[in-house]
């Protein structure tokens, strides 16, 4: 199938109001746009250029939280969450009440990210794999009455108040079950000979089309990007996320798969993906090369501390995958008594490391904010 040629899918009259039934995409793909080749190379290049980073950072892994961190973050501000990124670093009992659903629903995200590469250890990318993400994303937060971990079996609307005024009405329940298995199938068909970064882009059209749960659809797909780059080894590790990128493009990311369903033009919401990609690796690249900037400057920092310095060391090995503690947290991580935990923060502030957020004289909050903020560029 051309891109050109690429029917998008009819609509099929239900009561009272019309779902889109899209077409099935198992299937061999080309085109006739040199641009999407140009694209292609590029985002594969920056993509190889950001995995590099994977491989020379030392300790990289102790900083993909931050990055999984920061998608869960993104990703839900999507679907409508207030939250920055200071306040998802936090621990529950010190992020203020009103802030609790959406500081919830991000660590449901960060928890069904990390489940879900671990799980694609012993699973391939599959229906059953997503159905298991869901159930984390969706458990004991908004819309956890929506059958987490379960597809749809009513129909569900994208945009309006009720059916009679959606902005689109994916296809019904009946119609799902087969376009789920073309959809598994064009995962991992190995028949076919599609470029993976092509395949992805696809796909991610097809699940948000189908929207195949009645809640939590936006999140799970576009989680789905990185589990299907990590699966097919185009990442060695979770640090490509397009969250931000299509939150700064949200009206054009929206506009892209609205423009496949309503003028069958596939090939410019390809074209938008490649370009997410390949902005969003240019990106990543430049947050690790800040991390190792900042990793050495901190190294040099701690070795005038004489002999704090190993415990200021064990420290920031924490701080760097959680980058706020308290005194009493200090005791635990490293085994010392209160007096001990306590100058050792003051010596870390003194020096620009850490930064006290409450303004309170007790039960005090210290945050890494220099490494945050690397995150917020």
């Amino acid at each position: 199938m051309k891109f050109e040629e690429f029917k998008s899918g009819t609509y099929k009259n239900q009561f009272q109001y019309k779902s889109f039934l899209p077409s099935k995409i198992n299937h061999q793909w080309t085109w006739d746009d040199p641009r999407i080749n140009l694209l292609l190379e590029k985002a594969a290049q920056t993509l190889g250029e950001l995995n590099a980073f994977s491989r020379i950072v030392p300790n990289v892994d102790l900083f993909i939280r931050m990055h999984i961190l920061k998608e869960a973050n993104t990703s839900s501000r999507i679907e409508g969450t207030k939250t920055d990124i200071e306040d998802v670093v936090l621990d529950e009992s010190s992020v203020f009440p009103e802030k609790r659903d959406d500081w919830q629903e991000v660590q449901n995200y960060v928890q069904a990210m990390n489940e879900a590469i671990k799980q694609l250890e012993n699973l391939p990318l599959s229906l059953r794999l997503i159905r298991n993400t869901h159930r984390i994303l969706m458990t004991n937060v908004r819309g956890k009455h929506k059958t987490p971990g379960e597809f749809r079996t009513s129909q569900n609307w994208i945009g309006g108040s009720s059916l009679a005024d959606a902005a689109f009405i994916p296809p019904h329940k009946d119609d799902m079950s087969d376009l789920l298995d073309d959809f598994e199938h064009f995962l991992y068909n190995d028949r076919i000979v599609v470029p993976h970064l092509i395949r992805c882009a696809i796909a991610h059209y097809q699940f948000e089309t189908i929207h195949p749960f009645q809640d939590g659809n936006g999140r799970i797909g576009r989680l789905l990007i990185t589990l299907y780059l990590v699966s097919n080894h185009l990442l060695i590790k979770p640090t490509l996320y397009l969250s931000d990128f299509f939150e700064r493009h949200r009206g054009a990311y929206y506009d892209s798969l609205t423009r496949v369903r309503d003028s069958n033009d596939l090939g410019q919401w390809v074209r938008f993906f490649l370009e997410a990609v390949m902005e969003t690796a240019e990106k990543g690249k430049t947050t690790f090369a800040q991390i190792l900037n900042l990793h050495t400057n901190i190294e040099s920092e701690l070795m005038n501390l004489g002999k704090k310095t190993d415990n200021a060391r064990k420290l920031l090995k924490h701080l760097y995958q959680s980058p706020v503690v308290s005194v009493k947290q200090v005791e635990s991580i490293l085994g010392v008594k209160y007096y001990s935990a306590n100058e050792l923060i003051k010596t870390l502030v003194e020096i620009n490391i850490l930064e006290e957020t409450t303004g309170y004289s007790r039960n005090r909050v210290f945050m890494f904010k220099r490494y945050i903020d690397v995150f917020k560029e």
